[in-house]
């Protein structure tokens, strides 16, 4: 029996045989072409086969996982479009008349190596997408099958150094019972798939796989990141009454997901979704939500080469606002930086994308944009009578609120002398996700109508951890008291406002957070479909006056992991 520890990414217990997934090395030949006009055909051809199981990969997840996740492979083929990657192609192979095999390996080695030299992990993540899809144009260029190293025969909890988004899609559902890899952070695209697909995963595994091998009975527990490979009978046992215990308990959150959250003394708060498009807002309602408190539109922006023209953002948002009906929608604006090169926009690399120009801070330049998305929102609630609340990310001064208001108002007067029908009546908020939004929130409070806080980003910008990078990413807790303590400072502040709080990042889907975020007085909980019935149930389970015992001690508690201890240590009152 052997037992590593690595990082809780997707929960849930999974007991099977362990599959090692190796994906294909290609091998890649150098030489010179007698006819060039036919090999940059071949080349051709290949981009577009390329691009051909991209998008049937896209729609996959879109349908598998949902929106958010398939847009991964959205953004995989605006790499088949780049104009750097191209111009790199055909210089190789039309003027040096090198071979397709070469001239790809060559230029998306050379793209690639150019994001790993920067110091933003998140760049040096991008690279190993370079290299993805650099991988599945050799494999068209020679005429080998999508599936890569292969499918388990049986079900499976599948292992493997790391897995790119092509390589976890493709397995068949019904063979995964869990995912194990050595590489990757809570945040990566493995963790993100695997939490859409429902299926338990750990990351940061550190298990030496060439000592492993294949149908060796493990335990993989997705909720504290423990692995057991050839456990005992006494363990196994036991991991299999948990397993069927979580199933049961499951089964029962979603049985009762559709009433509302209620404490045991009577205090009702709103859970809703965080969504990427009309997909998601179908699986939230199914989940429980109550409506949404975070609307991503980035979708809009992204795998195009111009601006959104204002029907075609109108009848995006109208699809979303028709699946929600009346019930409230938090929609955040463009939320784009210098991590998604878009160029249209001009928003290109930067060394430090998420401490650039990204988001709100983009209005100095291109007022237009989010101009043209205001008018946007307004026409489809408008016309939808759907609940609007927008919601602009990554504020950290009042100038930025003052200048987006005066666009919005600008925006709506210009639609009302055109005639066009409006909501009677819209929220304005913002999200608090900079520290600085959070210890000036006093002051913010009487510009919005609400705030929602962005944990996530919150938790990365405090502590000065890359969430994104495996090595530190473990210290970027949200239930550091630093970040809780900002937490309270932001709903403290809102309330004696009289403004409502919601929460939109993990912890807010987090079970052990229930107590907390009710003790501090959080409205809104907004978190992934997924996550919804359990949440739901958790608050049902607490009163106020014992959670704001927790939320109170937390506060004065110096750690994180002191923090977590003392949270598992709490039970709900009973009686």
């Amino acid at each position: 029996m052997r037992r590593y520890t690595g990082l809780p990414a997707s929960a849930g217990i999974a007991i099977g045989p362990l599959w090692i997934y190796r994906p294909l090395q290609v091998k890649v030949g150098r030489q010179t072409v007698p006819d060039v006009p036919a090999e940059w055909a071949r080349l051709q051809a290949a981009l577009t086969m390329a691009r051909t199981q991209l998008q049937a990969l896209e729609e996959r997840a879109r349908a598998t996982v949902g929106a958010d996740e398939a847009a991964i492979f959205g953004a995989h083929q605006l790499f088949l479009d780049d104009a750097e990657l191209l111009k790199g192609l055909s210089e190789l192979v039309e003027s040096q008349a090198l071979n397709a095999e070469a001239a790809v390996h060559d230029t998306f080695e050379h793209y690639a190596q150019a994001l790993q030299s920067l110091e933003e992990e998140y760049f040096k993540a991008r690279a190993q997408d370079v290299l993805d899809v650099r991988a599945r144009v050799l494999r068209c260029l020679q005429g080998q099958a999508d599936a890569g190293a292969g499918q388990p025969t049986q079900p499976a909890v599948i292992f493997a150094e790391d897995l790119t988004p092509s390589d976890t899609i493709q397995f068949d559902r019904d063979m995964i019972l869990g995912l194990c890899t050595v590489r990757g952070g809570p945040t990566s695209h493995t963790a993100i798939l695997a939490r859409g697909l429902g299926v338990p995963a750990v990351v940061s595994a550190p298990i030496p796989l060439e000592d492993v091998q294949n149908e060796t009975l493990l335990i993989l527990d997705g909720t504290t990141g423990e692995v057991t490979l050839g456990p005992t009978l006494a363990e196994l046992n036991l991991a299999k009454q948990r397993q069927a215990d979580w199933q049961a308990q499951r089964a029962g959150q979603l049985s009762f997901a559709a009433q509302p959250a209620t404490t045991r003394d009577g205090h009702t708060v709103e859970v809703v979704a965080n969504i990427g498009g009309a997909d998601d807002a179908r699986q939230a309602l199914a989940q429980g939500a109550e409506g949404v408190g975070l609307f991503r539109t980035e979708f809009l922006y992204l795998d195009r080469d111009t601006l959104a023209n204002e029907a075609e953002q109108t009848a995006a948002y109208r699809e979303v606002f028709q699946v929600m009906g009346r019930r409230p929608m938090v929609v955040r604006t463009l939320d784009i930086g210098g991590d998604k090169t878009v160029s249209y926009l001009g928003i290109t690399a930067e060394p430090n994308p998420f401490l650039g120009w990204r988001a709100i801070r983009m209005i100095r330049e291109r007022p237009d944009v989010l101009q043209l998305q205001f008018r946007a929102l307004l026409v489809a609630a408008g016309e939808t009578g759907a609940d609007l609340r927008v919601m602009l990310p990554m504020v950290s001064s009042l100038g930025e609120v003052e200048r987006a208001r005066e666009l919005f108002d600008e925006a709506s007067a210009a639609l009302r002398a055109e005639g066009r029908a409006l909501p009677e009546r819209v929220q304005f908020g913002i999200m608090v996700e900079v520290p600085s939004a959070a210890v000036l929130a006093e002051h913010f409070a009487r510009k919005v109508d609400f705030f929602s806080i962005g944990t996530n980003d919150l938790t990365q910008y405090t502590l000065a951890v890359d969430r994104t990078n495996e090595r530190v990413a473990a210290m970027a807790s949200p239930y550091h008291p630093a970040v809780l303590r900002l937490v309270a400072m932001t709903i403290q502040a809102a309330h004696a406002h009289g403004k409502w709080v919601g929460l939109c990042g993990e912890l807010g889907g987090d079970v052990p957070a229930v107590p907390v975020l009710l003790g501090l007085g959080l409205d809104e909980f907004s978190m992934a479909p997924a996550s919804i019935p359990a949440v739901k149930d958790a608050i049902r389970q607490w009163t106020l006056p014992e959670s704001r015992r927790i939320a109170e001690h937390v506060l004065n508690l110096p750690t994180a992991i002191e923090v977590i201890e003392y949270l598992r240590s709490q039970q709900p009152p009973a009686g």
